[in-house]
């Protein structure tokens, strides 16, 4: 089944662009038990845990394929995801927090019509119910519209970025996001790379990283501080 680009081979067709390689890819006959769970095949300690944490493997397999620490990837994830580090409110229903301003900037632009039948995901409470009302409604007026105007997953990233996250539209990145928090890592590795900003994260350059992953109002808010003293957290464990 044909999915996003966030599969191997492409970003390493990206990484080799830029001068990066990891040689050639050759059989490993000792390649863990393989799990069929939908949109790809996830070794079988990752398809457990989809919804609920990512392994340390799974950081330290992107973090190669980018060239930055594992302890700078977790910094960002921190910073946007909170302590936990979750990416999922409950199964199948990723975090998400809608933006006003961004649907009412995107509604217009958006082709696709509204699904007057959508329906608050089950199980929510709190903070968590408030979004995904907030979501739903506006899907009921245009779907893609809504996608666009909320950022999501572990790693925020605004809905109108999918195009810099290798997808062809803006439902298919929705659906990557609900998949697995592996598929929202991925994600995070190919939207950094296609907006050049993993230099700044191999580099530690957390003022030119945050002012472009956060925003304009990145030091007041101080991003950069606070990832900076995140990734010396995690870097001395």
């Amino acid at each position: 089944m044909r999915r996003c680009v966030t599969t191997l081979a492409i970003l390493l067709s990206l990484l080799a662009g830029a001068g990066i390689s990891f040689g050639k890819t050759t059989e490993n006959k000792e390649t863990p038990e393989m799990v069929k769970t939908g949109l790809e095949t996830l070794p079988a300690e990752d398809a457990k845990t989809r919804y609920t944490t990512l392994t340390e493997a799974d950081f330290r397999k992107v973090a190669s394929r980018l060239g930055v620490e594992v302890a700078a990837i977790k910094a960002v994830v921190v910073i946007e995801a909170g302590p936990k580090m979750e990416g999922f409110w409950a199964p199948g229903v990723p975090v998400m927090n809608f933006d006003q301003s961004m649907y009412n900037k995107y509604k217009s632009k958006a082709t696709s019509k509204g699904n007057p039948s959508e329906k608050v995901p089950t199980g929510l409470s709190g903070y968590a119910l408030k979004e995904w009302t907030q979501l739903v409604a506006a899907r009921k007026v245009t779907v893609d519209g809504a996608n666009m105007g909320a950022f999501w997953g572990m790693f925020q990233i605004g809905g109108f970025n999918y195009k810099l996250c290798g997808c062809q539209s803006v439902a298919e990145f929705v659906k990557l996001m609900s998949y697995s928090e592996l598929e929202q890592l991925e994600l995070f590795a190919t939207f950094i790379i296609n907006s050049g900003m993993v230099n700044d994260l191999k580099n530690k350059n957390w003022s030119n990283f945050a002012r472009r992953y956060n925003g304009a109002s990145y030091a007041k808010r101080g991003y950069h501080t606070k990832m900076a003293d995140a990734y010396k957290k995690f870097k001395g464990k």
